[in-house]
């Protein structure tokens, strides 16, 4: 069984080792301080900043697994440097003009867990990456709905 890569962009990646690190140096031993200070308090069985604290280590070793474990299977993409052919690509951020209404959109094409609509940062799974990807300028984009199906001019693409 091979275990199949999952793309992440290097800023993704500095992100999810910050937090990593974060975890590590300052929330575990925050908990085990917590945890240590109410043992000392006594019984166990009805110290409720005793559970409270073992709950929160568990979260937080929880969330170090996940992170150490998305970072071991990512395949982290520097578009950066990547020449930049006009191609839309993983990683590359796209402007887009709606067509028929002549409204401006800007999306990067990030990773799963990186997507954040707030942010214009969409899942390279998502249905308009999936329209994007390896369109160049100019080219049109079809996003198709239920409903609808709008279109996008291609305005830039750029690797950054």
């Amino acid at each position: 069984m091979t275990i199949s890569r999952v793309p992440m962009t290097a800023l993704g990646a500095v992100k999810l080792r910050e937090e990593l690190e974060h975890l590590k140096t300052v929330e575990r031993p925050r908990v085990i301080q917590a945890i240590a200070e109410a043992r000392a308090h006594g019984d166990l069985k009805e110290n409720a900043e005793y559970h409270a604290a073992r709950e929160s280590q568990g979260f937080i070793e929880g969330r170090i697994m996940e992170i150490e474990s998305k970072l071991s299977v990512a395949q982290i993409i520097d578009v950066t440097q990547i020449e930049n052919t006009g191609r839309v690509i993983f990683g590359s951020t796209v402007s887009l003009m709606k067509t028929e209404t002549d409204e401006p959109v800007t999306y990067t094409i990030v990773g799963e867990d990186e997507a954040d609509l707030n942010q214009s940062k969409v899942s390279v799974t998502s249905p308009i990456s999936r329209a994007m990807v390896g369109k160049y300028v100019g080219d049109i984009v079809e996003l198709k709905t239920a409903e609808t199906v709008t279109r996008y001019e291609i305005i830039q693409v750029e690797y950054i």
